[in-house]
């Protein structure tokens, strides 16, 4: 098969002809039919992810049509469409028995621990846990934007944030999972700001429901103070979407009393610092946001078929496998508008 193979963290990209994988005794092996290009495949690609070994093929995003599946697959059969999470999950671990699959002791994560979906095959393990059956009529492109980005959001929102009607959001970083968490939070009746340097960005938020945009270079270096003046006080829930010391810092600061945390955003890099006087002065909640698991999906899913959400308006550049190596790398100079989407030939 053809797929986007790096050779050494941070070096060059290239699509080649690699050996088709092989089929789990409990998984399937899923013919892509759209992939979606994310910051986290980038985060793999310089080494910031500890799983990866080389020569490597990213991707995590995806939807497509079951090749094989094992033997030991009892509700899947070739011919099923299908979306996964980015975490696939084992079923057997004491969290995957809490329900908390995407937090799985043992999981596994295409494009990460294994090969993943830059590519016209990819092989997916422990498939009667993990893969979710998309909808009639739902589009493998807007299927792909579920995977990490939106559903990751949708949690992050909803469980994790537990946003209400007429609650303040602040979400920091208006790329894929920005963009995400402002149109589920607006659907949900909140109130959004969304924050971010870019005016086509923060253009787009407003088009996907933000009720406040607030341009970061344009605060003297203060968000969180602009924040709190836009929400009268500070938001009852604020997402960093981006994930840099300067905006996890922005967001716990642009809280009121007693206001949630979400670190959506991935930090490489070791320690950040954050205000933890204000957190215990105000008795803030910091939460984590990895995902979603299949069980959740859904009442997602069902949102999504009643065009309440639409994570079709998400999606940007539709590309060729050829031209994903680019785009990749091209990460390195900031996200494009939208979520791009790689569709491999078949």
């Amino acid at each position: 098969m053809r797929a986007v193979v790096f050779e050494e963290f941070g070096g060059p990209v290239r699509v080649r002809e690699v050996p088709e994988p092989a089929v789990p005794r409990d998984g399937v092996v899923v013919r892509v039919e759209a992939t979606g290009l994310c910051r986290s495949d980038w985060h793999g690609w310089l080494g910031h992810d500890p799983d990866i070994t080389l020569p490597h093929v990213p991707g995590h995003e995806l939807a497509g049509v079951v090749e094989a599946a094992g033997p030991g697959v009892t509700r899947w059969r070739p011919g099923d469409r299908v979306t996964v999470p980015f975490v696939c999950a084992c079923g057997r671990c004491p969290a995957c028995a809490r329900g908390d699959q995407q937090v799985c002791e043992n999981q596994q994560q295409p494009g990460f621990t294994h090969w993943g979906s830059y590519a016209q095959y990819v092989a997916l393990h422990q498939a009667d846990v993990n893969l979710v059956a998309l909808p009639d009529g739902m589009a493998y492109a807007t299927a792909a934007a579920l995977g990490c980005r939106f559903a990751t959001a949708y949690r992050a929102v909803v469980s994790q944030g537990r946003a209400r009607p007429g609650t303040w959001v602040a979400v920091h970083g208006c790329g894929g999972v920005g963009l995400s968490a402002i149109m589920i939070a607006a659907a949900l009746g909140a109130r959004v700001v969304a924050v971010d340097t870019s005016a086509a960005a923060l253009e787009r938020a407003r088009a996907l429901g933000a009720a406040v945009c607030v341009d970061a270079a344009d605060t003297g270096g203060d968000t969180a103070a602009a924040v709190r003046e836009a929400t009268g006080g500070g938001a009852h829930v604020s997402l960093d979407a981006l994930g840099s010391a300067r905006t996890c810092a922005a967001s716990v600061a642009g809280l009121r009393v007693r206001g949630r945390h979400v670190q959506v955003g991935l930090l490489p890099g070791g320690a950040t610092a954050v205000p933890m006087d204000r957190v215990v002065a105000l008795e803030l909640e910091l939460l984590g946001s990895h995902g979603m698991a299949a069980h959740a999906y859904p009442e997602m899913m069902r949102q999504v078929a009643a065009g309440v959400l639409r994570p079709d308006l998400l999606l940007g550049d539709r590309i060729g496998l050829d031209e994903a190596p680019a785009a990749l790398t091209a990460l390195s100079d900031g996200s494009p508008a939208g979520i791009t989407v790689i569709e491999p030939p078949r």
